[in-house]
């Protein structure tokens, strides 16, 4: 069965922080308030979906792998189906991609939903109530004051982006790029393979990022294998700060933003030197 989101609380130590933040929307749906259901919601189908299938024998249990791939299938069968611009039907979901997880398809239609939302900027809306049919807003709603780093509302790549300087921020503004492929292929992204909406990740990561100054990519020395890490770039910094994109985390894993002491008082000390007037300017000439 699914998963069960993790406990509200606060975890307990700053390691224990960072694990849950590299485990990111992969393992658990990110947490909102638009789209095919909210938190609350899902956990409340995550239990009903999982009594349906103790009550089904003839449906064996399902690994944390399994559901990922299922999920990660979904996600691309609407993409897929979007292309054409004709509503996608419930029963064809159910056919080509949910087969024998009916027992759950509630479940994998919010954790997919969610993440088209927060990885791709697409927004799934059943298109009239009861209608079992679906279609995919091209959208990127600020999440609070983030719409400086979000741009283009309708570039999906932004998702990709906000995901990208999370985890570098909370990793200690340095993170491997290994690191940063292992995370997004649970996302169902990958260096080597061309996406959907992403064409070529690497090359949107490594290169167009880059060369937009919202990263900085920087070979590490006397690593074997050669090993690259990323940095926040000069416009990332300009255009966004590390308390908006800690609330981004934090809407993410529908937590507190306060819920890391460490990075939450970096994110301050930050806003603090931004609110600070600039010295050591020109003095003007008599």
């Amino acid at each position: 069965m699914l998963q069960k989101p993790r406990n509200r609380g606060r975890p307990n130590t700053q390691a224990e922080r960072e694990r849950d933040w590299a485990r990111g929307a992969a393992e658990e749906a990110p947490s909102t308030s638009r789209g095919a259901g909210g938190s609350q919601e899902a956990r409340g189908t995550s239990s009903q979906g999982g009594r349906r299938a103790e009550a089904s024998p003839e449906v064996g249990p399902r690994s944390q792998q399994q559901l990922e791939l299922k999920v990660a299938e979904l996600v691309q069968f609407l993409l897929i189906k979007d292309q054409k611009k004709i509503p996608i039907k419930r029963t064809d979901i159910v056919k080509h991609v949910i087969g024998d997880y009916k027992d759950i398809f509630p479940d994998l239609l919010k954790l997919a939903a969610e993440r088209l939302e927060y990885v791709f900027g697409y927004k799934l809306v059943e298109l009239e109530p009861k209608s079992n049919t679906y279609i995919l807003i091209n959208t990127l709603e600020p999440v609070e004051e983030d719409a400086e780093v979000r741009g283009d509302q309708g570039t999906p790549t932004t998702g990709l982006l906000m995901i990208v300087l999370g985890l570098i921020f909370m990793k200690g503004n340095t993170i491997k790029e290994t690191e940063v492929w292992d995370f997004l292929r649970r996302l169902g992204v990958y260096p080597t393979k061309k996406h959907l909406v992403f064409g070529d990740p690497k090359k949107l990561i490594t290169e167009e990022f880059v060369r937009q100054r919202y990263l900085e990519y920087r070979r590490i020395p006397h690593t074997d294998p050669v090993d690259y890490e990323f940095q926040w770039g000069p416009r990332t910094n300009l255009e966004t700060s590390k308390m908006k994109v800690l609330k981004f985390v934090a809407k993410v894993h529908n937590q507190d933003p306060k819920d890391w002491p460490a990075q939450y008082c970096e994110a301050l000390a930050d806003e603090e030197a931004r609110a600070r007037p600039e010295t050591g300017g020109p003095t003007p000439s008599s």
